[in-house]
């Protein structure tokens, strides 16, 4: 993986817990603050200028929302095990590296040989998943910061013989509130792998936080050929911070997809119908390296072309990175 650092970065301040390890550093004003628990498998903060940004630790993301061609062509009775897999995953194994070099995970007692004064110009923690498939293969996600605050996530599905076809590969990020806008660069409108021909390129804003009105919801929002969004919000969960600010991340990427929309694949799963939608209360973006097609052919049977289909059986690498 190539190094992040770059010349004139501050260092970090590192923090050796006893179950989570903690950087911060202040980049060109901006206060940041990130937790990586040991215990929940994931990063559990990602704090910026006072402001939250994770609402649950983030996590690979394997399914979307079953769409009307995906039940004509029966797709989630050959692939449903993947949504199993996108609710429940297990964390396997969990690696640290301080400047480049990995070190015995620092959790308690190994942490009580660091001071309150550590140091570092980057700091890498890796998570190992394995799936609950059948058979079950794994994931490595890892996730390298530097003084800057940036955070370089690379995430590596690892393709296993027997598996079946895939919706997507990629990472959820859920935050605590919803966004009031998101602003992108890539394709116009809603675009899919086999649905982008009339996508102009350009940059886009697009107010809060829209739903396809679909009679049966499913999966929408999805924007291909990316190189960045922004995430903007106001709101918190923090009830002593009275006042609103505005706050953003940026996700940037290389032609990836991306989604941002007020429910998970799960949620939107489980509505037959719109009114059956639960209140739109947080923010899930998701950054994906591979997306199947939507197909549409012929949508009482018909699949998806093949060079739309994702293959389970080969490797998937889904890299981004998070600057504040």
């Amino acid at each position: 993986m190539e190094n992040i650092v770059k010349a004139g970065v501050p260092e970090l301040d590192v923090i050796y817990g006893d179950v989570t390890l903690g950087v911060k550093g202040n980049a060109d004003g901006k206060e940041f603050h990130y937790i990586f628990s040991y215990d929940a498998g994931g990063p559990v903060s990602f704090c910026i200028e006072g402001k939250e940004w994770l609402y649950r630790a983030p996590r690979p993301v394997f399914w979307r929302a079953v769409t009307d061609n995906d039940r004509g062509c029966r797709f989630p009775l050959k692939s449903g095990m993947w949504l199993a897999a996108d609710m429940f995953i297990r964390c396997k194994g969990i690696a640290v590296a301080v400047d480049g070099k990995e070190i015995p995970l620092p959790c308690a007692p190994v942490n009580n040989a660091y001071t309150a004064e550590e140091k570092a110009e980057n700091i890498q923690v890796t998570y190992i998943y394995e799936t609950v498939t059948v058979p079950s293969t794994k994931v490595s996600v890892s996730y390298q910061v530097d003084g800057s605050g940036t955070v370089q996530v690379d995430a590596h599905y690892f393709g296993k013989q027997g598996l079946p076809e895939l919706p997507v590969f990629g990472m959820r990020f859920i935050m605590p509130t919803c966004a009031e806008r998101f602003v992108y660069q890539g394709l116009s409108g809603e675009t899919y792998p086999d649905r982008k021909a009339g996508g102009a390129e350009g940059v886009y804003e697009v107010e809060g936080l829209p739903v396809t009105p679909y009679l049966v919801p499913q999966d929408c929002g999805m924007h291909m050929d990316s190189d960045w969004v922004e995430v903007w919000r106001e709101t918190g969960l923090d009830n002593s911070r009275k006042e609103k600010k505005k706050g953003m991340v940026r996700f940037e990427m290389d032609k990836l997809a991306f989604s941002c929309l007020p429910y998970t694949a799960s949620e939107l799963e489980n509505a037959t119908h719109q009114e059956e939608l639960p209140p739109a209360r947080r923010t899930v973006v998701c950054i994906y390296g591979a997306v199947r097609g939507v197909g549409g052919i012929n949508s009482w049977g018909a699949d998806v072309e093949p060079d739309y289909h994702v293959d389970g059986e080969k490797d998937i690498v889904c890299s981004f990175r998070m600057t504040i």
